[in-house]
């Protein structure tokens, strides 16, 4: 098959093997993709022996979203990110809520069958920072879909976006490669990156990837200064073990930073891929999960999709203030410029001047 369309745009990170085989460097599957065939993730094509992001240009979603949606309780609180993403994902995880748009190429079948999918709307690098600056956000996002997979329109997308002093955030599985950190980090201000469990049997099986490489990113983000958000979604009987949820509570304290907020949420069988038949996690499992992160001296851990009170504040470190209250979406702020309005004490993150 080749598949000729007006948004495709050469990679920027593979390699060719041989005259009908070109490995894909973009993210830890390294795909080895033969001439007229895609990669995992189902919009990178070898076409006459080069490499085409074949959604670049091609959003699926876009909106003005609250940045708590991401989520990002750190990172510029109480303002919105334009938010983009196209369809195709290097995961297949059981549990996707976006699988509509991030398993769309899987849906349809075959190969042969892509011609016929709706590969999204024209919405060019330009006018999504455009549309970010018209409706007020200070920062676009990547996602909906995982950005590694169309990091082309992604990088030039935050090029333009850094040049109007728009921030830059992906909500991403942490499963890229080290070239692509080498392109985005000077661009990128902030990631939220899923820990979904820390069994890497639960990757293979329920996601279709490995645990390591997402942990060694985790780690090098870090170093690099970039912002970091951790998430990690309880589903009942997959991924709620006391246990490994201690394991990646420990892995944040001691190979991130006990500064790094860990998000620790409910499931819901009813709007996911392929686990319809789990039933909700019972909100004694997402407090327990949010007790153990307190427990392994996280100064901030958040419970979400439960909506209780309190588990979504953020409360100061060192006296134990609330500094940001939530409600939803819903955003209060306390804080004194980023510092507690009780003791003074600086909060992690990146809070601009209110």
């Amino acid at each position: 098959m080749r598949l000729i369309t007006h948004s495709m745009k050469e990679c920027l990170n593979y390699k060719k093997i041989d005259a009908q085989t070109v490995q894909c460097l973009a993210c830890s599957h390294f795909c080895k993709i033969k001439k007229g065939r895609v990669g995992i993730c189902g919009i990178r094509q070898n076409t006459e022996g080069k490499l085409y992001l074949l959604t670049y240009g091609k959003a699926a979603a876009a909106h003005a979203d609250p940045i708590e949606k991401k989520p990002f309780f750190h990172f510029l609180p109480g303002s919105t990110a334009y938010s983009f993403g196209t369809i195709g994902c290097n995961f297949r995880c059981a549990n996707c809520q976006n699988y509509d748009i991030s398993q769309m190429y899987s849906l349809k079948g075959k190969v042969k069958e892509y011609e016929k999918l709706n590969w999204g709307y024209d919405l060019s690098p330009q006018e999504i920072v455009k549309e970010a600056l018209k409706t007020g956000c200070r920062s676009i996002a990547c996602t909906y879909t995982e950005p590694t997979v169309f990091l082309e329109y992604c990088l030039d997308t935050m090029k333009l976006a850094k040049e109007k002093g728009l921030k830059n955030v992906w909500v991403s599985n942490g499963f890229m490669s080290q070239k692509t950190l080498d392109a985005i980090v000077p661009y990128l201000d902030a990631i939220n990156i899923d820990i979904k469990s820390f069994d890497d049997e639960f990757y293979k099986s329920n996601c279709g990837a490995r645990l390591n490489p997402v942990l060694e990113n985790c780690k090098r983000l870090v170093k690099e200064k970039i912002w970091l958000e951790i998430t990690t979604l309880i589903i009942p009987t997959l991924s709620d073990d006391e246990k490994m949820l201690k394991e990646v509570a420990q892995f944040i304290k001691k190979e991130l930073g006990d500064f790094v907020p860990w998000h620790v949420s409910a499931f819901s069988g009813a709007i996911s891929w392929k686990l319809q038949h789990l039933p909700a996690t019972p909100v004694a499992k997402v407090k327990k999960a949010y007790a153990i992160g307190k427990k392994a001296g996280l100064k901030y851990v958040y419970a979400g999709n439960i909506w209780e009170d309190d588990v979504e504040n953020t409360r100061c470190p060192g006296c134990g203030k609330v500094a940001i209250k939530r409600v939803g979406y819903g955003v209060e702020r306390l804080d004194k410029n980023g510092k507690c309005p009780g003791c003074g004490k600086k909060l992690d993150g990146v809070f601009e001047v209110k």
